[in-house]
């Protein structure tokens, strides 16, 4: 089990986790901006969009210069900055967090990609464990489809393709995916993910998102003093998902 640094601030903390296709992306978007119609104070923060960081992986990625180690070590510096510079002090300003990824993905991806497990958990070990995280969990099949509604084809690392898992780019992603998968599933108890059937159209895990956020979290706390106008009526195309890119590897 890890350890998790002490919480010292009113703020709330939300996660969601899941495999590339999986659509939290879009329940986290929709997320914010209920929270926003509401009166609450949000922050948003994406996985590896420190601009510390950002332009150095980008470069790495392209020309495969990145180890399974190397790769650990520039997200756990994305993390610490955005960790140290962002998301505590909104914390402590008493804000609810949304973290589209957190710790998790690199407890989940590094270890596929050869990294000790314990090492990978200690380099984190300066963050707080989330009031709640969600785990989208969706067929490979479902996320293989959806990534390619949205683009011609699958990129390098996302489909697994530095681990010479196959030559094929759709096999690799099934076994590379597969394998996160796993991770994901055995952390699931370990950290008491709240588990969404992402099979499920997009309106139905929001709903139950929203609930389960209602029940654990008393959102009257994190109130605006002069809200923010109400946002046009959304409008949510069912065929909605995420598009993942090139921040979120």
């Amino acid at each position: 089990m890890k350890t998790f640094a002490e919480r010292n601030f009113p703020g709330r903390l939300i996660a969601v986790e899941g495999l590339d296709g999986s659509g939290k992306s879009t329940q986290i978007y929709l997320l914010k901006r209920w929270l926003e119609a509401e009166g609450v104070r949000v922050y948003f923060s994406e996985w590896n969009s420190s601009e510390l960081v950002k332009s150095a992986t980008s470069k790495g990625k392209k020309r495969e210069l990145l180890t399974p180690t190397t790769f650990s070590l520039i997200h756990a510096t994305d993390f610490a900055d955005r960790y140290e510079r962002h998301l505590l002090p909104l914390l402590r300003a008493g804000y609810v967090v949304l973290c589209d990824r957190y710790i998790f993905t690199a407890f989940g991806r590094d270890v596929v990609r050869g990294c000790p497990p314990d090492w990978v958990r200690g380099i984190y070990n300066f963050a707080v464990l989330p009031d709640l995280t969600f785990f989208f969990k969706a067929d490979l099949e479902v996320s293989l489809r959806r990534i390619l509604e949205g683009r011609p084809k699958l990129k390098f690392f996302e489909a697994g393709m530095d681990m010479r898992l196959s030559a094929d780019p759709y096999e690799s992603f099934r076994i590379f995916q597969g394998r996160i998968l796993e991770q994901y599933l055995a952390m699931s108890t370990e950290f008491n993910f709240n588990v969404i059937d992402a099979n499920q159209r997009v309106e139905v895990q929001q709903a139950i998102v929203r609930q389960i956020i209602s029940q654990g979290i008393d959102l009257s706390q994190f109130k605006r003093t002069n809200p923010l106008p109400l946002p046009p009526p959304l409008r949510v195309n069912p065929k909605s998902v995420e598009l993942e890119d090139e921040s979120l590897e």
